[in-house]
C-alpha cells in the first residue's frame, strides 16, 4: 500500500500523530483514539497493519509487549509530491472560497426571477385537480 494511501484514512492520521510522542503499544493507541475515534483493538491493529506495509511504523517486540514508532521517511515522498504541485516548491495556503469563487452580476438571475413569479402565478390562478382521475370511481 502507498503512503498515500495509508495516510487517506482520519484514523490512521490520528495514530501516526500519537505516535509522534514516541513508541506505543496497541492498548494505549486504543485509549487514546477512544474519544475522537471509538474503536476496537483488532481494528487498530488492522490500521497498524496497513501504516507498517506503507512503511509508516514499524513494530518492536519488548518481552511480551509490541510496541509501534513511527517512522517518518516516507513522509518525503509526500512532501516531494506536494513540493511539485507549487509552483514556488514551497507550500501556500489555499485560495478562499471567495477568491475561487466566480463573480456572477447580480442581473444574472433576473430571468430566472422572473420565471419563477410568472409560474407561481400561474400555479395559482389554476384550480387544483381532484385526487380521483376517473369520475366514476366507487368506494366500498
Amino acid at each position: 500500500m502507498s503512503v498515500f494511501e495509508a495516510l487517506a484514512d482520519p484514523v490512521r492520521r490520528s495514530i501516526l500523530l500519537t505516535l509522534v510522542g514516541g513508541p506505543t503499544r496497541v492498548v494505549d493507541l486504543c485509549s487514546n483514539l477512544s474519544e475522537a475515534h471509538p474503536i476496537s483493538r483488532p481494528a487498530v491493529s488492522r490500521h497498524l497493519r496497513v501504516l507498517t506495509d506503507a512503511g509508516l511504523v514499524v513494530a518492536e517486540d519488548r518481552g511480551r509487549e509490541r510496541h509501534y514508532r513511527l517512522d517518518a521517511r516516507p513522509i518525503d515522498e509526500v512532501r516531494r509530491f506536494i513540493d511539485e504541485l507549487t509552483p514556488t516548491g514551497g507550500i501556500q495556503p489555499a485560495p478562499s472560497s471567495a477568491e475561487r469563487r466566480v463573480p456572477v452580476p447580480e442581473s444574472a438571475l433576473d430571468a430566472l426571477d422572473t420565471e419563477v413569479r410568472r409560474t407561481v402565478k400561474q400555479r395559482r390562478s389554476t384550480p387544483r385537480q381532484t385526487r380521483s382521475t376517473t369520475p366514476d370511481e366507487e368506494t366500498a
